[in-house]
């Protein structure tokens, strides 16, 4: 998929980036607050947050930038990842978070994303309102990762997420609850829950099945 490609898509959709920025979030059960306060759904605060979705135009087509977070982290340890993060009092927007945290993270230069769009945004178990942004990087591309928090980055085929037979479905017991999940097996990398969810998504959006 080409990037002409991805960006009509996205128009078709809905979520394409415009001249004043993101398109607003289309969840009809909770608001973002445009100035970073929590918003609310089914009664709990939401923290918004925001991660990038890197297509970096490789020449046998797109790929997508995850991370593995690292095994001594609190929350996630070890899990796969959009390098991202949550709202801080002093970014901009969401997208502001969504770049500032990839520098973060991975060391990708900011300068070096041509913002497209974004997905619908994912509210997760844990609370948070993430924003997915979409966005198309040229390489060569030099990459820093922050060995606190990342045990690296790789990338993924567009393709692979696109094809809806890598996309599994698995099933949790917790809290009482049973939860169903997504799972992307791909080369030794256990894909799943909110990244999956989010990748799932993307193929959605982008192969105009309904999010």
């Amino acid at each position: 998929m080409t990037r002409e490609e991805v960006v009509a898509r996205l128009e078709a959709a809905g979520f394409v980036s415009g001249p004043d920025g993101l398109s607003p979030p289309r969840r009809s059960d909770f608001d973002l607050l445009p100035d970073g306060r929590p918003a609310f759904a089914n009664g709990r605060a939401l923290k918004p947050a925001g991660v990038l979705v890197a297509l970096v135009a490789r020449a046998e087509g797109p790929t997508i930038l995850l991370t593995q977070r690292t095994h001594h982290l609190k929350h996630h340890a070890g899990q796969i990842a959009f390098p991202g993060g949550r709202r801080e009092p002093g970014d901009a927007d969401i997208l502001e978070t969504a770049l500032r945290e990839t520098e973060e993270e991975v060391g990708l230069d900011r300068r070096l994303v041509e913002v497209l769009g974004q997905l619908e945004v994912y509210e997760t178990t844990s609370a948070y309102a993430v924003t997915p942004v979409i966005g198309w990087v040229e390489p060569p591309i030099e990459l820093n990762v922050d060995p606190f928090e990342v045990e690296e980055a790789f990338e993924v085929p567009l393709a692979f997420v696109l094809d809806p037979a890598n996309h599994k479905r698995e099933t949790m017991f917790r809290d009482g609850l049973q939860r169903h999940y997504y799972v992307l097996p791909y080369r030794g990398y256990h894909i799943w829950g909110a990244t999956a969810g989010m990748l799932v998504n993307l193929h959605d959006t982008l192969m105009g099945a309904p999010c």
